[in-house]
């Protein structure tokens, strides 16, 4: 990873951090989808008006020539909108992981809905705007604002598409340009799924350059580097080498800070390395517990409380299935620390996610745990038993959501003083300590979680410096 895509990602992650951050999507976002790009939406409009789809550059002129030959009739435009982007496509990976961000401000110049079902499939309420009335509207209780400034599928007639309507945009529009121009002084933007090629981006800083002047924010861009396509002369090569480097050079008058690949997929390397660090911050508390072994009921929930309590005093947010002997607890502890010493919504803090009752199926569950885990970059194993047909047996839910939470490359902090499944997993890491972290480095510390003879608060101290070590 280079040094510049490294220094994004931890001002990006700042960003983030401080809820600062905005994305602004391009149709290449969607193009992982199967959605077309540009050149594809009208290349039929460019066969009827004998022109090479493939030399053309000014897509917006372009349609503008097919509604001037046409007698401004729009029908066609838009009935292309909508077979091309009303099919049942699904959110790729980057809209996955990008939806999974605490990201609230969202603006995509697309007309698809990948967006949308992307975010309610996290379970996030969107607030899609792509009217000026929609602007002076707010959902109650929304988590992300996504402003579609070119226009949705569902009202293709009013789609931003033609030279005309890029014109008077500033005047249709202009609570827009407004709107956009106050997001781009106020966050840092990752503009993604855009080329310096896109007809979308002139006509977009055209009109936020005055407003930005000399009081820019830092923002990124992502731009494949070019590549000597098969058959290319090596001199086109070099042209489009040249194009590329004057538009990034260019892109800096507005503070956008071009981040080059290789390949497209080490787009989504970058957004999930972002992901993953910022998973670090939230930690998933695994456990159930029939009895405490050899702790005293009041000893354990007082460990619980308290481990929970001072994740949250360390600025981690904790994510827990509710388990059966660990759930209360939990939720106590992270009560005191966040409304009696913290005065923070505990939805920012807390997410809880209980085990539906009723539902069977082990592919249902699995994927109820894979969710629910897919949170948090660390989890933390305690206790793990249950209780079946009289016999008190080690927990094999506990087994899973360790295995699951390996699949996901998560930090992995079972306490084997804890007794039970947290004491087989403790066992099965520290025989194979170097596999799963790397090195022998922290194994000293890593030991301590092993520790039947120390108090709950020295268990606590040692968990929360294994997990300083191994997060650094």
């Amino acid at each position: 990873m280079s040094k510049e895509i490294e220094a994004f990602i931890k001002d990006y992650l700042k960003e983030i951090e401080e809820n600062n951050a905005a994305i602004f999507a391009g149709a290449g976002l969607s193009a992982a989808s199967g959605h077309v790009d540009w050149k594809h939406l009208l290349k039929d409009f460019a066969d009827e008006l004998n022109l090479d789809i493939a030399k053309e550059t000014d897509l917006v002129s372009l349609a503008q020539y097919h509604l001037n030959k046409n007698g401004h009739n729009r029908h066609a435009l838009s009935q292309k909108i909508i077979n091309e982007f009303h099919h049942g496509k699904k959110p790729n990976t980057n809209h996955e992981v990008l939806a999974k961000l605490p990201i609230a401000t969202y603006w995509t110049t697309n007309y698809d809905k990948l967006i949308e079902k992307s975010l309610d499939q996290v379970g996030k309420i969107t607030d899609v705007k792509y009217t000026n009335e929609h602007l002076a509207k707010t959902v109650h209780g929304r988590d992300v604002i996504l402003y579609k400034m070119h226009g949705d599928v569902d009202h293709a007639d009013h789609a931003i598409i033609s030279k005309d309507q890029y014109e008077k945009y500033y005047n249709t529009h202009g609570a827009y340009i407004n709107t956009l121009s106050g997001d781009l002084v106020s966050k840092t933007f990752l503009f993604i799924g855009f080329s310096f090629t896109d007809p979308n981006l002139e006509y977009i800083l055209s009109r936020i350059r005055v407003t930005f002047q000399n009081h820019q924010r830092n923002h990124y861009c992502i731009f494949r580097e070019i590549k000597q396509e098969a058959g290319e002369s090596f001199d086109d090569f070099e042209y489009k080498k040249i194009k590329q480097a004057l538009a990034i050079s260019d892109l800096l008058r507005f503070n956008i800070h071009v981040l080059l690949v290789k390949e497209y997929t080490d787009i989504t390397k970058i957004l999930k390395e972002i992901e993953n660090r910022f998973k670090r911050n939230t930690i998933y508390i695994s456990g159930s517990a029939h009895n405490y072994g050899a702790w005293k009921t009041e000893i354990a929930e007082y460990f619980i409380a308290n481990l929970s309590k001072e994740l949250i005093r360390n600025n981690f947010k904790i994510v827990s299935g509710f388990g059966l002997g660990i759930g209360s607890s939990v939720i106590n502890g992270v009560l005191e620390e966040v409304y009696i010493n913290r005065n923070e919504k505990l939805k920012d803090q807390l997410m809880l996610r209980p085990f539906p009752q009723g539902v069977k199926g082990k592919e249902t569950w699995h994927t109820y745990r894979n969710d629910m885990i897919s949170y948090a970059g660390i989890s933390i194993f305690i206790f793990g038993n249950k209780i079946v047909d009289g016999t008190v047996v080690f927990a094999d839910g506990v087994r899973k959501e360790f295995e699951i939470a390996k699949e996901q490359n998560i930090l992995l902090v079972p306490v084997g003083a804890t007794g039970s499944m947290g004491k087989e997993l403790y066992s099965e890491l520290l025989d194979n300590f170097s596999k799963y972290y790397g090195s022998n480095d922290q194994i000293e510390y890593f030991k301590e979680l092993g520790n039947e003879d120390a108090s709950p608060d020295e268990l606590i101290k040692s968990i929360l410096t294994f997990i300083t070590k191994i997060i650094k």
